[in-house]
Parts: structure tokens; C-alpha cells; sequence
């Protein structure tokens, strides 16, 4: 390997905070070359660094067990992730860190997603609650925009919120579509790892990448995103290829 090859790896790899199927997608470098790199260079497993500073810090190693729906549409994993809005003019990332720019008081975006567990193929929304009307309203977006490219839900699993669980909302949704519903166990949010897996790299990837100078264009870079993510990001659990390429399968 060249000593530029080399030099491109480790400033991608340091400046993305990225694994080497990432980098491969990035670099058009194959993902084992990578790999060698990486290693030979000592850098830090993904596993061991914060993913939006790169700092080394001590975590927990997880089992690389995984459990797989055999279909699509067999099981959607559902779930709502709040950001704090961002300034006009733009937050601390900015600015830096002063009272001034903390953006106290100006509420949550709250961003609903919705991920199958087969295909890892994700649709999410930045809406402004979560209450039962609203998630229900979701649901029935993302059970449409799935159905439009082949899939039909049967299943969705989502946490124990009074939106999911008594709201007559999404209980009418569900029956509506002929969605079974699934609830993880209380005290386990693991059980809906999909969800919460896709909703890390939502924030590594989309809302805290970029130094956004306000709300409203964090909000549109969404949709860029998740069209990099369904198409183009090499996955780790799907060999290295992006979501869509599971569903042509």
C-alpha cells in the first residue's frame, strides 16, 4: 500500500469516526484493505471512542449475537428521539459555549422512526410531539412509504408509551392496517435495538455532524440523510451493503 492510500485511510477514518465498511463506500477501497490499515496504525476500535469527538472512552463490549426477522415487513421497530432545537444563528457548535447560545428554552424537535428489522431500510420524520394522534399519524406515513417500495408491515414493536400502548390512535392505526402490535419489556429498551442502533447513527450522522446555523436546515438535511443511509452507507450486519440491496435481494 502506498504511503498516500495509507494517509487518506487514517484522515478519513479520524475526521468520519467511521467502521471500514463505512470507509470502504467513502473511499471506493476495499473494506479488508481498510482494515489492515486501520490496524497497522494502531487506531482505537469503534466500539472504544466516542463517536462524535473521537475520544477514546471505556464502554462495554456487546455480544455480536444478532437476532433477524426472515422477511421484510415481518417486524418494524418504532421509536421517538428528542433533539433540543437549535438557535437561529446557530448553538454552541458555533458559537461556542456561552449562556447566551445554550438555546434553552426553545422545546424539542421530536424525530419519529421507523426501521425494519430484515431490510435495516429506515423512514423517520421530524414531527413536533408525541402524542397518540401524532404517532398514529406517523405510522401510517411510514407503513404507506414502505408499502411503495415493497414491503407490508405486519408487525411493529415499539416501547411502553401510553401513545403505543392504550392510545386508541395507534390502536385504530394498527387494526386499520391489520398491524399485530409488540411491546418490549419494560426495563429492556435493547429489545427494540434496531430502533435505538439507527437512532445513534441519526445523531452521529445528521444532527450533531454539521455545525448547523438553525433549525429549519437541520430539519431539511433529514431526508439527504436518510438516502444515504438506505442507499449508499455500507451496513455492518448486512456485509457491508447499504439497506436497499437487501430489499432488491
Amino acid at each position: 500500500m502506498s504511503a498516500e492510500l495509507v494517509a487518506r485511510v487514517v484522515a478519513a477514518r479520524v475526521s468520519e469516526h467511521a467502521g471500514a465498511r463505512e470507509l470502504a463506500t467513502l473511499l471506493g477501497v476495499p473494506a479488508s484493505t481498510i482494515g489492515a490499515v486501520l490496524r497497522r496504525a494502531g487506531l482505537p476500535h469503534l466500539a472504544d471512542i466516542d463517536r462524535l469527538t473521537g475520544e477514546v472512552v471505556r464502554g462495554r463490549r456487546h455480544s455480536g449475537l444478532r437476532y433477524e426477522h426472515r422477511a421484510p415487513g415481518s417486524l418494524l421497530h418504532v421509536d421517538v428521539k428528542k433533539l433540543g432545537k437549535i438557535p437561529p444563528g446557530g448553538g454552541w457548535r458555533v458559537h461556542g459555549r456561552s449562556e447566551q447560545v445554550r438555546g434553552r428554552g426553545l422545546g424539542w424537535d421530536y424525530v419519529h422512526v421507523a426501521v425494519d428489522d430484515h431490510t435495516r431500510l429506515a423512514y423517520a420524520e421530524v414531527l413536533p410531539n408525541e402524542r397518540g394522534s401524532t404517532c398514529a399519524a406517523f405510522l401510517h406515513r411510514a407503513v404507506a412509504w414502505f408499502r411503495a417500495h415493497g414491503v407490508t408491515i405486519r408487525r411493529v414493536l415499539t416501547d411502553n408509551a401510553k401513545a403505543y400502548r392504550v392510545g386508541t390512535d395507534w390502536i385504530a392505526v394498527c387494526a386499520a392496517l391489520q398491524i399485530t402490535r409488540r411491546f418490549i419489556k419494560p426495563g429492556c429498551p435493547w429489545t427494540n435495538g434496531k430502533a435505538e442502533r439507527f437512532n445513534r447513527t441519526l445523531q452521529n450522522r445528521w444532527a450533531y455532524r454539521y455545525p448547523w446555523t438553525g433549525n429549519d436546515q437541520r430539519t431539511a438535511a433529514l431526508d439527504t440523510f436518510l438516502n444515504h443511509y438506505n442507499t449508499v452507507r455500507g451496513h455492518d450486519a448486512l456485509g457491508g451493503h447499504p439497506p436497499i440491496t437487501r430489499l432488491a435481494a
